[in-house]
């Protein structure tokens, strides 16, 4: 077994630093589900630190605060909702790198609809996501601004930058950019109102099953959009 400068193994130092990562994460979405239901001011670092089973001198040790944990919120859901947009919409620059026709912004769009209903609706984790931005749009604060420039901004410029691959529409036109607001705010909806919709539909969760249902509508909506656009080859 080899030995690190300190006279410690490697398999000893990969063992703590995995350990300190893992309360690291423990620790933000202790804070995410934590700020989204209380609020900032209202969660204390010693609730952070029990939720997360950690200690709490480890939120200054990773954080140096609770404002740094927050900024830390912010930057794991640019991360997780980046890769989620990856996911669906594939590396920047696809828009316009493959959308060559219609008929491939039109399939890339709905693409990318259905990647959204798949991880606002099926995944777990926007669930506290959500409370947390609906806490930071009612009252900004850097941590707002870090998720609107990470990720808000550039996915739905992305998001634009199809529409009009699809219909010819200036991507950065009044119009695009409400229709694009349009597309993104029915599926959010879901998400924000689920207990209201699984209760109007009988439902018991909002899984698989169900989201196949809720894309097969989405479709039909993009479909009747893009064709009263000019769109739908």
């Amino acid at each position: 077994m080899t030995q690190g400068s300190n006279g410690s193994s490697d398999t000893a130092d990969t063992y703590r630093q995995s350990g300190a990562e893992r309360t690291r994460e423990a620790l933000i979405r202790a804070a995410l589900q934590l700020f989204g239901r209380n609020g900032f001011e209202a969660t204390s670092t010693r609730q952070i630190a029990s939720a997360a089973g950690a200690n709490i001198g480890s939120i200054a040790y990773h954080f140096g605060g609770k404002e740094g944990l927050r900024a830390a919120c912010a930057d794991y859901i640019v991360s997780l909702i980046g890769e989620a947009a990856e996911s669906a919409l594939g590396p920047a620059g696809l828009e316009t790198a493959a959308a060559k026709t219609r008929g491939e912004a039109e399939a890339l769009l709905r693409q990318a609809l259905e990647g959204m209903i798949g991880f606002l609706l099926v995944r777990p984790e926007p669930g506290d996501i959500v409370q947390f931005l609906i806490r930071e749009f009612a009252h900004p604060t850097a941590a707002l601004d870090t998720i609107y420039t990470g990720v808000f901004e550039p996915v739905h410029k992305r998001f634009c930058q199809l529409w009009e691959a699809a219909t010819g529409e200036p991507a950065e036109s009044e119009s695009t950019r409400l229709t694009v607001f349009t597309l993104i705010g029915q599926i959010v909806y879901f998400r924000i109102a689920r207990e209201a919709v699984t209760r109007r539909m009988g439902w018991t969760e909002i899984g698989g099953r169900e989201a196949t249902s809720v894309i097969d509508v989405v479709g039909a909506n993009l479909d009747a959009m893009l064709k009263a656009r000019g769109g739908k080859s």
